[in-house]
């Protein structure tokens, strides 16, 4: 009998999107397969505190008895981890999990890990940064503006009138490193416009203002390293004006499309797109594509890319691929292997040491 690899589920993490992450690490606990893996639960609480819990049964399914499931009094020696699994699943979204800081930590003690590395975390969480790099990748995108808050706190009348100048009203305003749609708001007129850039700095020392596309919300998955595949595509057709947090969490009457009822054309422009995106930040592992549609004028502008995706059963990521023929624990799987494989990868780097012994 083979033996079993063990997986280290990271999850929790000092972000508003504690409690997504939460539900994130229930789905893949409960649907990894336990033939081929045992699972070791990681939380790391609101304060940044590690705890290292045993094997969570498949009844649970409650958020709470996730979290306190665990053994308080076992904290982890997470420096050596190493020792203890095989490879990490982090499912630690916003802050401090997707944005490469997680990431750097596994680099550091050399263990294999699902996901992007430092960079395409890095530069797929900082919203002002991937525009940059989409931009030199010739990717076709809105226009935007960034301003720090400091900029905020002393010269607002002047940025409101660059921003009604230059992308005009209404436009979107949002945290430059954040995700789940928390902190974005839609400014219509000046006093939402600077009510939007206070919003949003509460969440971030980053803003970034968007000018508004009228056109529909289209998603893609990623999935691999270096030759990535696709999904198919779906739409979001949202209960609220935009896609924010609340409809995103607590409306139901939200609606997933899935595959998204566009014309083949349109799909396969996202599937070269998402590509290109995603080679262009050097993901690895998945990454979920947004578009805006414009349908009347057939112009396809990408909105962002987001290296770690909602992944319970019922988030669009998984539910895409799920449309494709890659169930949940299939998926999983493959993740699995592509962090293992992107580790492997980069062991066949040279050792710097090694030019000096030749």
């Amino acid at each position: 009998m083979a033996t079993k690899r063990k997986i280290g589920v990271i999850y929790g993490g000092k972000s508003s999107e504690h409690e997504v992450s939460i539900h994130t690490a229930l789905s893949v606990i409960n649907a990894v397969d336990k033939a081929r893996y045992d699972v070791l639960p990681i939380y790391v609480d609101v304060t940044g505190g590690w705890i290292q819990g045993a094997w969570v049964e498949k009844e649970i399914t409650h958020v709470n008895e996730l979290r306190f499931s665990l053994d308080k009094q076992q904290a982890p020696d997470i420096f050596a981890l190493k020792q203890t699994v095989d490879v990490i699943f982090p499912v630690i979204h916003g802050p401090n999990g997707e944005d490469g800081t997680l990431q750097g930590f596994l680099e550091l003690i050399d263990i294999p890990y699902v996901g992007s590395g430092v960079l395409g975390s890095a530069v797929g969480m900082d919203k002002v940064m991937m525009k940059e790099v989409f931009g030199n990748a010739g990717l076709p995108q809105g226009r935007y503006k960034s301003y720090l808050r400091s900029e905020l706190e002393t010269r607002m009348a002047e940025i409101c009138d660059a921003v009604e100048a230059e992308l005009g009203l209404p436009c979107f305003v949002k945290p430059a490193n954040m995700g789940s749609s928390v902190g974005i708001s839609k400014a219509k007129d000046r006093t939402g416009l600077e009510e939007a850039l206070r919003f949003a700095a509460r969440f971030d020392r980053k803003v970034i203002v968007e000018e508004f596309i009228s056109g529909r919300e289209l998603e893609i998955g990623v999935l691999g390293n270096d030759e990535p595949d696709t999904s198919v595509a779906g739409e979001i057709v949202s209960s609220n004006e935009f896609y924010d947090y609340e409809a995103k969490y607590k409306s139901d009457g939200t609606r997933l499309d899935i595959p998204a009822n566009v014309p083949a054309s349109v799909v396969e422009r996202m599937k070269e797109l998402a590509v290109r995106a995603f080679r262009a930040l050097d993901c690895s592992g998945l990454s979920r594509v947004d578009f805006f549609w414009d349908e009347k004028n057939d112009a396809l502008y990408i909105n962002e890319i987001n290296t770690l995706p909602g992944f319970t059963p019922f988030s669009m990521y998984p539910m895409l691929w799920n449309e494709a023929g890659v169930a949940y624990a299939e998926l999983i799987d493959r993740l699995i292997a592509l962090g293992i494989e992107r580790y492997e990868e980069k062991k066949a780097n040279a050792l710097v040491a090694e030019q000096f012994n030749d």
